[in-house]
């Protein structure tokens, strides 16, 4: 859940007014008997959920709020799958989230009337902001009397819908939207933090800094483009249902009203089925891993296209998708697995507790009219219910793969899941069979912000991000009756280029998660990840990565380092790898030591970008020899949100500093003293900074090569090409 974003569009009536109509209509009759009609039989329907007693609690929003006016309906739509006696049934509501008490009685009444097992049956919210309060959230309350109607609106949905049961087949694919959705919570400057509703500061990351924002400095995560669809046809090639899912949160229009997933399902229905209503299918827009991902793109100036003309410019997308299915198959495999996962609730120590008691006490019985306000009765609600049992699902239809999360999920969970599926394809539906607040990946917590602050709405335990992917991919292993497939990347051009130059350490930096930044050179030389960091940004555009589905992954640093101990030779090494400063040159007088070489006996030298406080020298390459202090500044001012290629080649006891693969040297020392008296010494090596010392790196670092030789410019050059020099503020 977010609170809403207004949206100053004007507002259409949907073009859906009936009740329920179904998407198979020949009589369910036709296909009930499996031995007659072998293979795959499916059906779907749609049943009004539109609040009949108005106004009615609103809980888009921080606050409570409620709504008396209609904009556009809200339906629950459904599709049923059967084959050989194996059911799934999948509904998706507008709702903004569901708790799973409520769902579990929808499925209880749906079980006892149509016989299909609970565990076979998968219900999402769409999150739209602007239905009705089905649950109770920050400071709005649920709405009591419609949360009374909704199990058995979903239990007719599922019923409806086995009433329409047909002999089917289906197909499925996806297709990447870049353009609709981006990464909605950003890193903020170090210096620049905000204050959370405890009073404390700090936030470095959050959500809609707004557009440009020179205190935002960059995404804190990746976006999950892909729009996928399932969809059902009779065996005639009639349209009968489209599932589909994207990852974008809501776009945002005033209650009651489904918001833009009610508009994108009448648009493609209308393109897929033509004028006729009679020939419309089924479609449903389910909810992606959408936690972290919003339509502004805040690297540009705002631009507010109006809902309307969001939804279409989806479905044109999610049209062509379709059109781009050539295969429907009867015959598919079709399973289904559940399980039930213990989390625990980070609950306040007594001082919060405390606090909390206070301000309830002043509050009385009235809502909370402000943050602090809000959090403290969110704390009483955790102290009370520290434990959560989670019902995870993962379904296969032929080889595309579900997964049903019952929380608001970052878009990188998602990307792991599918990256690593046993399946060709898979979609994570979010906000299914409950709601369970943000699982925010374990390096954002350290970030804070909205999504970390303990509530109802985000108050599991830091590791519950990992342990809900691990299950989701148990149970698609158990569905598919396959292994998981790996997620390392795979050397591309520029890589194979690294790996023949026959590196000590080659650190791709393409993790998605974990402590450890593996080494690709095969002598498992793996570095260390120290807090804070933020995984899978894009990195440099270099040949070898731009025609790969992930493209090139980079982590970013707010104030963390990577670290290796291993052995150099003390007058032959070379240290090469492109960096991303994301603080301008004023920033402050040093904006972040790139890399450290510190050897045991005691000195070290170190490459940093100087800061305004060098003004003969702002902004340029410094490289510093420890403990003399004896330092060497290069030549070019870095511009900031740029990528550029650095190589630091020692050589006896000369020290060169190659920029962007320019023959001319950007710095070039001549030292009287090498750091180590040994010929062979154990260093210490720590990418973007000590860890917990001042001032580290800001910004992002990727393919790290540490060589045990002095390479000359003709080896580094091949290192360095790549696009560099292009500003890159639009890190989607």
């Amino acid at each position: 859940m977010t609170p809403s974003v207004p949206s100053r569009c004007a507002l259409l009536v949907c073009w859906v007014t009936g009740i329920v109509f179904t998407g198979g209509i020949q009589a369910a009759a036709e296909g009930q008997d499996a031995g007659a009609t072998p293979g795959l039989r499916a059906g779907a329907s749609v049943v009004d959920v539109t609040p009949t007693k108005l106004p009615v609690l609103v809980n888009g929003g921080f606050l409570q709020a409620s709504s008396a006016t209609v904009h556009d309906p809200l339906f629950a739509r459904c599709l049923v799958m059967e084959r050989g006696g194996s059911w799934v049934a999948i509904v998706v509501v507008d709702s903004c989230m569901i708790p799973r008490d409520l769902i579990d009685r929808g499925k209880e009444l749906a079980s006892a009337r149509t016989r299909i097992p609970v565990s076979r049956m998968l219900v999402s919210a769409t999150h739209t902001h602007s239905a009705p309060a089905a649950m109770g959230a920050l400071g709005c309350s649920a709405d009591p009397e419609y949360a009374a109607i909704l199990p058995d609106r979903i239990a007719a949905a599922i019923d409806r819908a086995v009433a329409s049961l047909q002999p089917a087949q289906v197909g499925w694919g996806a297709i990447d939207d870049h353009q609709h959705t981006f990464c909605r919570r950003w890193i903020r400057r170090p210096d620049r933090m905000l204050e959370d509703p405890f009073g404390e500061r700090t936030v470095r990351a959050n959500m809609h800094p707004g557009h440009m924002n020179p205190d935002a400095i960059a995404p804190a995560g990746p976006v999950d483009p892909a729009l996928t669809l399932l969809a059902v046809q009779s065996r005639a090639g009639r349209p009968l249902a489209i599932l589909a899912n994207y990852s974008m949160h809501y776009f945002g229009t005033a209650p009651i009203s489904a918001d833009y997933f009610g508009r994108f399902a009448a648009d493609l229905a209308r393109r897929i089925g033509g004028p006729n209503e009679a020939d419309l299918p089924v479609v449903m827009m389910s909810q992606g891993t959408s936690g972290d991902q919003m339509w502004m793109d805040y690297s540009q100036p705002r631009k507010d296209p109006g809902i309307d003309r969001y939804a279409q410019e989806v479905a044109d997308t999610a049209f062509r998708a379709y059109q781009a299915i050539r295969e429907y198959r009867a015959d598919v495999p079709l399973t289904m697995a559940e399980s039930i996962l213990t989390l625990q609730r980070r609950t306040p120590d007594t001082t919060r507790l405390a606090w909390a008691r206070s301000i309830l006490e002043a509050l009385g019985d009235l809502p909370p009219r402000n943050l602090p306000e809000v959090y403290a009765r969110e704390a009483v609600f955790l102290h009370k219910d520290p434990r959560r049992e989670l019902k995870l699902q993962a379904i296969r239809i032929g080889d595309l793969g579900i997964t049903a999360i019952p929380n608001e999920v970052f878009a990188l969970s998602g990307l792991k899941i599918k990256a690593r599926s046993p399946l060709s394809l898979t979609m994570n539906v979010e906000l299914a069979n409950g709601s369970e607040g943000y699982i925010p990946p374990p390096e954002q917590h350290a970030l804070g912000g909205y999504t970390t602050w303990p509530a109802r709405t985000a108050a599991l335990e830091v590791g519950a991000e990992p342990r809900i992917v691990e299950e989701l991919l148990r149970l698609l292993e158990q569905v598919a009756d396959r292994r998981r497939r790996s997620d390392s990347p795979t050397n591309g051009g520029y890589a194979a280029r690294i790996l023949a130059s026959r590196p000590l350490v080659y650190w791709r930096l393409e993790e998605m998660d974990g402590t450890t930044a593996f080494d690709a050179s095969g002598h498992e030389l793996h570095g260390a990840y120290q807090p804070n960091f933020a995984f899978f940004l894009p990195g440099p555009r270099l040949p070898g990565f731009l025609d790969s589905d992930r493209g090139n992954r980079a982590p970013y640093f707010a104030g963390g380092g990577i670290s290796l101990q291993t052995r150099l030779p003390a007058g032959s090494s070379t240290a090469g790898f492109w960096f991303w400063s994301g603080l301008p040159t004023d920033a402050r007088p040093n904006l972040g030591t790139l890399l450290t070489l510190q050897a045991e006996s005691g000195g070290a030298e170190s490459l940093s970008i100087n800061g305004s406080s060098g003004a003969a020298h702002p902004g340029v390459l410094l490289y510093t020899l420890w403990p003399s202090g004896k330092a060497f500044a290069g030549k070019t001012q870095i511009d900031p949100k740029t990528w550029h290629h650095v190589a630091m080649v020692r050589e006896g006891r000369r020290v060169t500093v190659y920029l962007d693969g320019r023959e001319d040297p950007e710095i070039l020392g001549l030292e009287d003293e090498l750091i180590s008296p040994q010929p062979v010494f154990e260093v210490a090596i720590h990418l973007g900074g000590l860890t917990g010392q001042a001032p580290s790196f800001e910004g992002m670092i990727d393919e790290f090569a540490l060589f045990d030789r002095s390479l000359s410019h003709a080896e580094i050059a091949p290192q360095a090409t790549g696009e560099s020099r292009i500003r890159d503020r639009h890190l989607q």
